[in-house]
């Protein structure tokens, strides 16, 4: 069984100076190009302890996987965890406890056919009723799970023997993407709603050894594993260190083996050594300003517009993204996705249409508060000064309200009524959508209701003709852009950083989420 220690409080986080000229942003991106060296696939070696930083964790974090949202749990949940399927590198499905899985003609029943022999870390079975009760974890009234949402179409679930069977209100084509999402392991059973979570008891490649909430996680290998080409480390720990300055040292020193969220505007020079390698992946990562739709000034649309065109994105790209990134359009899909609406129109930067909005709606000026810390994304609060100095040219007073790093995902997101965030995507359009934007969704961030929109998410999931899927899906996007409750101005790309013992098996990474897919534990090695 793991050992669970009591939370440690994180310490304070200073702020990081704010480099404002472009000049300076061009010269930190083209000291990068010499960093970027594609790694060739190499053999992988087995053993050794990974300690790695991330830029993530605060100390109200639990083992409740309904309530993971930061970079750190994610890590945390794909090192010890098993899930019914996964994301590949390529962004294909890939089996994982269950083997395979077939659907009906109409796609409304799925059976997922469970891989022999998987054991939960404490050495019981992995069953189909281990399954089902993890699912029934996150449904229900009771529920106030993140991935609530993604199962609202499921009307039961039964097992056949060693084979799980869903049944949906509709046809969904992509229900198998569905349990890859980080906050759907399979758990063993318990105590509190049918599954015990606390133990952090489970079926991954690494058992989890120890747990700091807000400071630290150890991991140590599962040589029980029913996949024995993944988890080449004896033991892995993973630091939660919020602290970009705190984070780059301890890379630069040798004492991490790998770091995320790098600083982009001194990335060029870390690229310099030799010793290091930085990595930059497109993917569909993306930073945000929700609104409460639900509040004055929010809940009228022409506030929204008007802050949707107040606000800079090409200098938010070069001075916060240093260029890694691109624009954004207010909507949640990436370049890269399947049904991405290439042909709207895209939201620019102009004044005049901003007063235009604030006078229909009835003001010659608007004062608001937007709340932020570089915990929400690194940059933020960099990024607020900005957005305030663009918006002030159409009369929209900003007060950029700096707030502690430690706790804003409990006490600040979704509590202010505007605040920064950040996305790392998910691999479906439909993901995306349920969780973050659907009506009532515990993730709705800008607690936006649209009748159409929620009428096409339902139409749009059961839909097997392509064509028609990717019209309403175009239509989704339209309607965020125009009517949206979040200002999403840039898509950032993954950057993070490897010491020179670190074998990460080619460059091909995984780009749908970060550090491979979050799942470096399990697919990198020590050279």
């Amino acid at each position: 069984m793991s050992k669970l220690i009591k939370p440690i409080p994180a310490r304070p986080i200073s702020r990081r100076r704010f480099l404002s000229t472009t000049a300076a942003a061009g010269a930190a991106a083209a000291g990068l190009s010499t960093g970027l060296i594609p790694a060739r696939a190499r053999a992988q070696s087995r053993g050794g302890n990974i300690r790695v930083a991330i830029g993530h964790g605060q100390t109200t974090d639990t083992l409740n996987p309904g309530t993971w949202e930061n970079d750190f749990t994610i890590t945390m949940a794909y090192g010890f965890c098993g899930y019914l399927t996964g994301v590949a590198r390529d962004g294909s499905l890939e089996p994982q406890v269950a083997e395979s899985w077939e659907a009906s003609a109409d796609a409304a029943t799925w059976r997922f056919k469970l891989r022999p022999g998987v054991t939960f870390h404490s050495g019981a079975p992995v069953t189909a009723e281990n399954v089902i009760a993890s699912i029934f974890f996150h449904m229900g009234e009771e529920s106030t799970s993140a991935a609530k949402p993604l199962l609202e179409g499921i009307t039961d679930i039964t097992a056949d023997g060693d084979t799980v069977v869903f049944t949906l209100n509709g046809g969904n084509a992509d229900f198998p993407f569905t349990f890859t999402d980080y906050h759907l392991p399979v758990m063993p059973s318990g105590d509190d709603r049918g599954v015990n979570w606390r133990d952090g008891d489970g079926c991954g490649p690494y058992r989890l050894a120890e747990f700091e909430a807000g400071v630290r996680a150890r991991f140590v290998k599962n040589e029980n594993d029913w996949d024995s080409n993944r988890g080449f480390f004896d033991e892995a720990e993973v630091l939660a260190v919020v602290d970009t300055n705190a984070r780059t040292t301890a890379l630069v020193s040798g004492d991490v083996n790998m770091i995320d969220r790098l600083d982009l505007k001194t990335v060029g020079l870390m690229a310099r050594n030799p010793g290091i390698t930085v990595h930059s992946v497109a993917g569909n990562q993306h930073y945000t300003f929700p609104m409460n739709s639900g509040v004055a000034p929010f809940d009228d649309n022409n506030i929204r517009r008007a802050l949707k065109y107040a606000i800079n994105r090409q200098e938010l790209v070069d001075k916060i993204l240093f260029g890694y990134g691109s624009l954004g359009n207010d909507h949640p899909i990436g370049q890269g996705q399947r049904f991405y609406h290439s042909e709207l129109p895209q939201t620019e930067y102009d004044a005049d249409k901003a007063k235009f909005y604030l006078k229909e709606a009835g003001l010659d000026s608007l004062d608001v508060e937007l709340s932020v810390a570089d915990a929400a994304f690194a940059g933020a609060v960099d990024a607020g000064v900005l957005y305030q100095n663009s918006a002030a040219a159409a009369g929209i007073n900003i007060k950029v309200n700096r707030v502690p790093n430690d706790g804003y995902w409990s006490d600040v997101w979704m509590q202010h009524p505007w605040s920064g965030s950040y996305w790392g995507g998910r691999p479906t359009e439909d993901a995306m959508f349920a969780t973050a934007y659907s009506a009532g969704a515990a993730w709705n961030e800008s607690f936006w209701e649209n009748a159409r929109f929620n009428e096409l998410l339902v139409m749009a999931r059961s839909e097997l003709d392509e064509d028609k899927r990717r019209d309403m899906y175009w239509d989704m996007q339209l309607i965020l852009n125009e009517e949206g409750g979040s200002v999403i101005p840039m898509f950032a790309n993954y950057v993070f950083a490897t010491g020179p013992d670190i074998n990460t098996n080619g460059d091909d990474f995984s780009s749908h989420w970060d550090k491979d897919g979050h799942r470096w534990m399990e697919r990198w090695s020590f050279a």
